[in-house]
Parts: C-alpha cells; structure tokens; sequence
C-alpha cells in the first residue's frame, strides 16, 4: 500500500475548475445571451461547475481521510481552519450550481440571461474562496510541515551490508 496521500492529488481539479469555470461562464454567457450560442452551450459550463463540486466533496472526503495522520505533525487549530474553509468553499459551489442549472432550464431568454450572469459572478466568489482554501493548504504543507506526517523512512536506508569495500 502506497504511504503517499489521495488528497494531493485530488484536490488540484476542483481548485483549477474553480478558476477556469468563472471564464468560461462569463463567455458562454454572453454569447448565449447575443445569440451566437444555442442556449444548451451552457450545458457544458454546468458540467464543469458539477464536476467542481463532485470533486470537491472527494477532496473532503480524502482530507478527512488524511487528517488524523497529519495532526501528528501540525496542530489541531491549524487543520481545522483548513477544513473549514474547504467545506466554505465547496458548499458555496454547490448552492451556486442552483444558479447555473437554472440558466439552462428558465422558460424566458431574458431569464436564463439573468441566471446565467448571475452564475458567473457567483463563481468570481468560488474562485476566491478556492484561492482561500489553496492558500491555506499551500501553509499546511510548507510553512507547518503536514508532508512529513507521510514520509517515513524507507527500508533500504539502512543497508544489510554496511562497510562494504568496493575496492578503491
């Protein structure tokens, strides 16, 4: 079994959706709303939104995962603001997402349009709240040291023939 961590790696997707999604928004948004783009263009927007916050929840569960270990190593205050602002930052996306499917499925043009801006300014607050929650990882690993709660010392360190003479 590997000792190193699933939460590392998962969390990168939802925190680079979180930046890309707010570009994407704001363009499929107007283009929709100028008629450039049929109205189902913001279905694929949707989806990244959804796959941030279905990926998001995995980045929870995952740092849940790993936070008895860590704690070993960086304290308990420390850790919990971490979490808290991921929770923050994951919960916000979830409630925005109502935004997002709602520019999809309102009857009215002019509607949908309002959902759908309204959706992209909405994901400006996910993205700060995700730089919030990087930042605040970044610290727990290279300020508070939480990587050292995974390494360990491996076994050919200590060598079965120390001394050995190689001739020179």
């Amino acid at each position: 079994m590997s000792s190193v961590p699933l939460h590392p790696a998962i969390v990168h997707l939802p925190l680079a959706l979180a930046l890309l999604v707010p570009l994407l928004a704001a363009g499929v948004a107007v283009m929709v709303h100028r008629g450039n783009l049929p109205r189902l263009a913001w279905a694929a927007v949707l989806g990244l939104q959804l796959l941030l916050v279905g990926t998001g929840f995995a980045a929870m569960q995952t740092g849940e995962h790993d936070e008895e270990q860590v704690e070993s190593i960086v304290s308990h205050d420390v850790i919990h603001g971490h979490e808290e602002a991921a929770e923050g930052f994951v919960y916000t996306a979830a409630a925005l997402s109502a935004l997002f499917v709602l520019g999809l499925v309102l009857p009215r043009p002019a509607w949908r349009s309002g959902a759908m801006g309204l959706a992209a300014v909405g994901s400006l607050a996910v993205a700060a709240l995700a730089v919030n929650v990087g930042h605040s990882g970044g610290e727990l690993v290279y300020v508070h040291g939480a990587a050292q709660a995974h390494i360990h010392p491996p076994a050919s360190a200590v060598s079965a023939h120390p001394d050995t003479d190689d001739g020179r």
